[in-house]
Formats: structure tokens, sequence, C-alpha cells
């Protein structure tokens, strides 16, 4: 009797039934969703023996992340994760060994030397751009850095300079169905399908936003239904729980986009085998049926129904597959565990540039003036922009107004606008509009891309049109711009410029037009802060943040924009100004008065008077950048005349002057023949009405008091 035999198919040959897949890459996929899930395993154990310290698992996630790397070329295409695309990494070429190093908090972990939690996905080797903890953050960078790629094709000059470019590139932007919620979800459709971006938004839909369920989340419950009104936008979904179906779909939707159609959106639905994270218990708000049905439909599980039905592989290959991705694993934790973490001297390692930031003495520079023509703030600043645009092509402007004329067909009619206090006029007429254009209303848009344009390369100087107005970007410009070289151990930065406008003195400001909250910013790590009080330290600051390699607030005052007193010459096209330098504009033996901005001239008033009537000399310092605070200059002044008082526009309570305060009392209280005294705006917001104005915001008098009872010690 014979013996029935089944052949085994050929594992290299593209499969019609496996949407073109052959055998030994649906191995490779089964392998890779196996190294995925022990690693999740393992974490789990050695988060509950305390040897790691937080986990979040990627967990019914893993054919999404499989299906979708197959159609990736790591060194050309960039990706922006979210903490579930495990077996993605794993798939662009991370191993076991690169997550559990995060896990443990080594510092030879490559996404994050030991600064970022599990799962805080980041790789220079395959352009994962470094992923962050605040859910959707990532949409915007995403955008930006395929608008970099936009630019590049169009701007001559600029593609040189990025990380990678390629004209068929296109970047990942991956997320679960909770955080579609987030604004900037919605800001980053607009404009990836106003530019018609190569864009691929992967919702991986678990249907779960830690306890929240998606129809609670979303109307309708379902996100990609939503979306249908966006033009230039193609929208498929799947089953994100069968790598083939994955691979089928993202295969069609990455063509999509490499063809330059438009965006996508590839709705993927999964499953959630595991808890949010082991800080959550599902079994608390998940009945035991809805856990049973999902179970049935556990990836791995689906997968390898697979392979057997299709007699690719056997029980006992398949055990064997198994058996040696968890020793893989095992072999990664044990080699983990024994790498050291960060050395505590390193803390402070990749906080600001080490190679060129602003700070460095090589920006300081002598003016090289060509005639005495006096210039106002505006007319300087935008100099300083011009000459750089002319320099460096990595540098891009944008923000709200800042075109002379979005529709450029206008351009030969009509003066321009350049901005509302027209800083940036005449720019894009002379650098086009791939160079110089307005971006949507929306301020976290504005920062968002800058990041992600910053991140490849690019050098963005975008305009954030009022102070009061920067507070929807706050979220971007603190966690993310200020720590994206410290989170990512130096691996990227984001050499952002952000200029805006900020203060009163202007009669009818009021509450939303005269603000001055620099503080919030000062109190970030990663951010420098400049604050000039005319028009050549205006120039050559601008021109050091331009040129440094740290992220910068640059703060303008929409009072100094064109008074005479401050205007100044054109000091050349190569004039910078170091951060951190103050400068003394008043020398003085009695007393030193530390202010900056518009104080600065209100300051040397009541200096002038109170000499001229009590013969106190008063030195005046004008700070020039909060960060970082140049306390060298301040202390060389107090050293002398002994007694200090601090001079600034913000509110009283918490402002810039109780820091600098903190640190004379600190630092130089043996010289002392005083208190240190604030002078300052009072504790409530601007005013509209001029005579409230005036009674908010400190005055000459309010100066020339200050001076007078602090000269009495």
């Amino acid at each position: 009797m014979e013996t029935e035999t089944r052949e085994t198919p050929a594992l290299d040959v593209p499969r019609e039934d496996l949407a073109g897949l052959t055998g030994q890459q649906l191995l490779g996929f089964y392998r890779t969703m196996l190294l995925s899930r022990f690693v999740d395993d393992r974490e789990i154990s050695l988060k509950r023996q305390n040897r790691i310290f937080f986990q979040i698992s990627g967990a019914g996630h893993e054919a999404i992340g499989v299906g979708l790397a197959a159609h990736l070329d790591p060194s050309r295409d960039w990706c922006f994760l979210y903490y579930r695309d495990r077996a993605l990494t794993l798939s662009l070429g991370q191993t076991p060994l690169d997550h559990l190093l995060q896990a443990v908090g080594a510092a030879d972990d490559p996404a994050s030397g030991g600064r970022q939690m599990p799962s805080h996905y980041g790789d220079v080797r395959f352009n994962i751009a470094n992923t962050s903890s605040p859910t959707g953050t990532q949409f915007l960078q995403a955008v930006g850095a395929a608008e970099a790629g936009l630019r590049a094709g169009r701007v001559e000059g600029l593609a040189p300079h990025l990380s990678s470019y390629a004209d068929d590139e296109i970047v990942i932007c991956t997320t679960g169905d909770g955080t579609t919620s987030e604004g900037e979800f919605w800001e980053a459709m607009n404009t990836a399908c106003n530019l018609e971006l190569p864009v691929l938004f992967v919702v991986e839909d678990n249907e779960y936003a830690i306890s929240v369920p998606v129809e609670v989340q979303t109307a309708g419950g379902s996100v990609s239904k939503l979306l249908t009104g966006f033009p230039s936008l193609r929208i498929e979904e799947c089953d994100g729980t069968d790598p083939v179906e994955v691979y089928r779909v993202a295969g069609e939707l990455v063509r999509h986009c490499r063809e330059r159609k438009g965006p996508a959106l590839l709705h993927a639905h999964c499953t959630r085998p595991y808890s949010h994270s082991l800080s959550d218990d599902e079994r608390m708000y998940r009945p035991t049926a809805e856990l049973e049905a999902q179970a049935a439909r556990d990836p791995l599980t689906r997968i390898r129904t697979r392979i057997l039905e299709t007699g690719l592989a056997t029980e006992e290959a398949l055990d064997g597959l198994v058996e040696e991705a968890r020793q893989a694993v095992a072999e990664a934790a044990d080699e983990a565990l024994e790498r050291p973490q960060p050395a505590p001297e390193t803390a402070m390692d990749h906080l600001y540039s080490a190679d060129r930031p602003p700070t460095d003495s090589g920006f300081r520079s002598d003016p090289a003036y060509d005639d005495d023509k006096m210039y106002t703030m505006v007319d300087l600043l935008n100099a300083c922009m011009r000459d750089e645009m002319e320099r460096d092509p990595r540098i891009v402007v944008f923000g709200e107004d800042v075109a002379d004329a979005s529709r450029t067909d206008a351009l030969d009619e009509v003066k321009g606008k350049g901005g509302v206090f027209k800083v940036t006029h005449g720019l894009q007429q002379r650098f086009g509009s791939d160079r110089v254009y307005n971006s949507p209303l929306a301020e976290a848009n504005i920062v968002g891309r800058a990041i992600g344009m910053a991140v490849r390369g690019m050098r963005p100087v975008v305009e954030v049109q009022f102070f009061d107005y920067i507070w929807p970007a706050f979220h971007q410009i603190r966690n993310e711009l200020a720590t994206m070289r410290y989170r990512s151990n130096g691996a990227y930065a984001s050499p952002v410029v952000i200029r805006t406008t900020y203060g009163g003195y202007l009669k009818g400001g009021a509450i939303y037009h005269s603000q001055t909250g620099a503080t919030l910013f000062t109190h970030t790590p990663g951010l420098r802060v400049a604050i000039p009080s005319n028009a050549e330290d205006a120039n050559g600051l601008l021109r050091a943040a331009i040129r440094g390699e740290d992220p910068v607030l640059f703060l303008e005052h929409k009072h100094l924009y064109r008074q005479v007193y401050n205007k100044g010459r054109y000091p050349g096209a190569d004039y910078t100004i170091p951060f951190g330098q103050a400068a003394v504009v008043r020398d003085g033996t009695d007393l030193t008065l530390v202010t900056c901005g518009a104080l600065v001239k209100r300051s040397l008033d009541a200096a002038k008077q109170v000499e001229a009537e009590h013969g106190i000399s008063t030195e005046v310092i004008d700070l020039r950048t909060l960060s970082p605070l140049d306390m060298d200059t301040i202390a060389t002044s107090v050293k002398k005349t002994n007694k200090a008082l601090v001079v600034h526009e913000d509110a009283l309570s918490f402002g810039i002057g109780a820091e600098i305060s903190a640190r004379i009392a600190d630092d130089l209280f043996p010289w002392l023949d005083g208190p240190v005294r604030r002078v300052a705006s009072k504790d409530v917001w601007v005013a509209y009405a001029p005579d409230l104005e005036q009674v908010i915001l400190p005055q000459v008098p309010d100066v020339k008091a200050a001076i007078e009872e602090l000269a009495r010690y």
C-alpha cells in the first residue's frame, strides 16, 4: 500500500494566495512577530522582578508592523511612530537587544541613552524619528518631514543638506485610535492634504484608549469615515490581525504615496491582548466575553494557522521557530541586564549642542558698517533673514501672514504683506514661495512642522504672530522642540528659530496683545530665549540664533520695532552676538540695574534723572538673552556697586527678576549693602484702557523711585 505524501511548496516563489508574498517572507513575518511578543513578555517578567521600571506592549499590533515594513526602505523613508510599534521597528532593522537596552535604562540604548521609557522608539540608522510620550505630537512632525522632501525637490541646493533624500521617499506616521482625537491630528491631515504630501497615516485601531472605547472617543466609532471629506486623501481599511491583508493594502497605499498622488490613511483593525500597560488592568473595564473574542483574533495565532494551512511549514518546524525566537530574546535580555546605566556625570549631556550653540564665543564679531544710515529694528531683522537666506538654502520662513501674498499672481499688483509688522516684507518676492510662505492659522501646526523639517536637516525660521497666541504651540515647544536633542541622546536635533512679538506700551493692546511671559520658556530646559532691545542687537542675535544648533525663542517687542532711539546701522552680513553676553549700556558706581527689552530705555531715562537730581550713579545692564543669563557680567557690576535692582516688564511674582535676585543672593551676598529690589508689572493682565495700562506696566517714575530708595541703604 502506497503512502500519500504532500510536497512542500517552494518558499521563494511569490504566491497569489499570499498577496504576492513568498513563503519565506511569511515565515520571516512570523519570526519577527514572535520576537516582538516575546520581548513584551520578557519585559513584563522583568518589570515584576523590579529589574525594569515601566512596560507598555505592542501585543496585538504585530501583523500591522511586519506587513507595512515590508514595503519600506529605511534608508530613504521616514517613520514617526508610537509606542505599539515594536514589530515595525524590528522589521526595519532594530533588534530585541535594542529594545531591552531601553527597558533597563542602559547607556547603550540606541533610542535615548537611558533617557526615555521603554517603547519610545528612535534610531538614526533607520530614519526612525525619536518618539516621545505625549500622544499625537508626531502627526505634525511627520508632515514637516514630508514637507522637507517637498521643498528639497523645488529649492536649489537644499537636497544635499538633508540627512537623506529620495524623489520617491515617503513618511509613515502611526497612531492608536484614541490619539486621533487630538487636534493636531486634524491639523496634520489638513496640511498633508493641502500640500498633497506623501504621508501614510496608519491608525492601529485596537478599539481602546486605555479604558475608553472607540465609540466614546470618535463620533460614529470610525475615524476613517470621518475623514472622507479630505481631498487627495486615499483611505483604506484592513484586518490588522492578518499580516497578508496588511501587506496587500499597505502596498497599495505606499505605492499611492510614492507616486505623489497625495497622502493616504490605513485604518487597521487589531487587538490589544494585554492591558494598556502594566499600570493598567483591562479586566476592570472589559467583560470576559469581549476578552475571549479578542483572543481568538490574536495575530500570532492567525499567522501560524495561515502557514500551516498553506503547507509552508509543519507544526514541528514552527515550534522550532518559537523556541529559537524565545531563546534569542532571553539571551538579549541577559545581555541588556549586564549593560551599565549612564554615568551620573552625563546627566546634563545633550541638553544643548556641544558643536555650535549660539553661546559659542565664535559668534562674537565686530560690526562691518558700510555707511552711517540708521535703520529700525524691523529693518535690521529683515536684513538678517535676507542675508541668511542668501547664504543658506536650508532656511525657510513661514507662519501666519509672513508671505507677501499667497496668491502669487497678485505679487505684480500689490506691495505685499510680509507679516503684521512687515518684518518679513519682500522675502517671498526675493526667495520665492517655496522658501517663504503662509501657514494655516494654527500655531501648533507651525512649530510641529518646523520640528519635522529640522530633524531632517533644515533650518526653519518661523513666526508666531503674537506671543499671546503662542500657547497652542507650547505643547510642541516644551515637550518636543526643547527635548529632541536630550531625549535622543544627541542623535537628533531641532534647531528651529521661533520669532514672536510680545509686550505692551502700545495703548489698546489689552489682554491678548500685551503680555510678557518669557519665564515659562526660560523654565524649559533645552530652549534658548533672546530678547533684544535695539536694532543692531536684534540683527546680531537673530543671526547667531539661525546659525546655532539649538532651538531658540526670539522675542521681539512690538513697541521697539520702529522707535527712533533704538535704531542702528547695518552691521554687515556676518555680524553675530553670542547668547549669554549681556551689555553694559550705562556705566555706574553706586547701583547695578539689570533689565531687558522695553525697560532698557525706561531704565536709562530713570538713571539719568536720578543722577541729575541726586548724583546717584546707576550702572545699567541689558541682558539681551534670558536663557542663558549672563551672571558673570551681573556679578562684576554688583561687586563694584554693592547694590542690585532688577527691572522687567513681566508680572512681578515668579518673573525673571525673582530668578536673578535669588542668584545674586546666593552668589553675591558678601558684596551686598542692601536688599535686592525688583520693579515689574503688577500681577494682573494688561488692560485695554490706557489709564489702566499705564499703572499696570512699570514706568520711568517707578524705576526712578526704586533707584532712589535702594540708594538710601
